[in-house]
């Protein structure tokens, strides 16, 4: 059995679009979505599942009983999902055996797997998912405090396969972001990945299924294609 492709979604800065981006780089590599963020408005919430109306937590249960959970079914609309939730802020392993044990679940599932990860750079769940990933998806908004938690970031991690993409672009970018972004990936020798624009309708959607499934609206195709070049330059 060949090692399956690990992908985390981490970002210093709440706000830039992370969710949004694991839920569809999972549905569209036909991965399993690993929800180690346990705010509400988590990749477990956008799928529609509710941890108030459940007995059980899969992801808690697994780190009870050293079991490997099982991940519900998204069918044809929504990626296959490992449910966060609010107790795993204060549940959550260390970081070496966070990275196990996701390297432990895709090895049994026999599946790839995308982490969407709690913001922030002190979380042991995020650096031990960082640690198990192929690779590191770090969405990154052209703005002054999202760029200044990226700096921090490249920092801090310079030596996780990282793999910087900028996020939610509007119209020309302004030339100080560029230049700031080259400066900061350049010398964290840190490559910079394509860009996922700007979509306004995507902050209003209230729909649970994955924008990329079919049937696929005229006005999303654009957002579908630059996540599939998004998954290409990550896999």
């Amino acid at each position: 059995m060949s090692r399956r492709t690990i992908i985390a979604v981490s970002s210093w800065k709440g706000g830039v679009g992370k969710t949004t981006l694991a839920y569809e780089v999972a549905y569209q590599m036909g991965a399993v979505l690993v929800d180690l963020d346990w705010d509400r408005g988590s990749s477990t919430r956008a799928w529609g599942y509710r941890t108030e109306r459940r007995m059980r937590s899969p992801l808690l249960a697994a780190l009870e009983t050293g079991k490997t959970p099982k991940w519900i079914p998204g069918g044809e609309t929504k990626p296959d999902l490992l449910p966060g939730h609010e107790d795993f802020a204060l549940a959550q392993p260390g970081a070496e055996q966070m990275a196990d044990l996701l390297e432990k679940w895709a090895a049994e599932w026999d599946r790839d797997i995308v982490v969407d990860t709690h913001p922030g750079g002190s979380t042991a769940s995020t650096l031990g998912a960082m640690a198990a990933a192929d690779r590191v998806l770090v969405p990154a908004l052209f703005e002054e405090k999202p760029m200044e938690a990226l700096e921090g970031m490249l920092e801090q991690v310079p030596d996780y396969p990282l793999l910087i993409i900028p996020n939610q672009i509007s119209g020309v970018p302004k030339a100080r972001y560029i230049q700031w972004l080259r400066r900061i990936t350049g010398q964290a020798g840190v490559a910079v990945g394509p860009i996922v624009h700007e979509y306004s309708w995507l902050e209003t959607r209230t729909l649970r299924r994955a924008v990329s499934s079919a049937p696929v609206a005229v006005r999303a195709q654009p957002f579908v294609d630059e996540i599939a070049r998004v998954v290409e330059a990550a896999v």
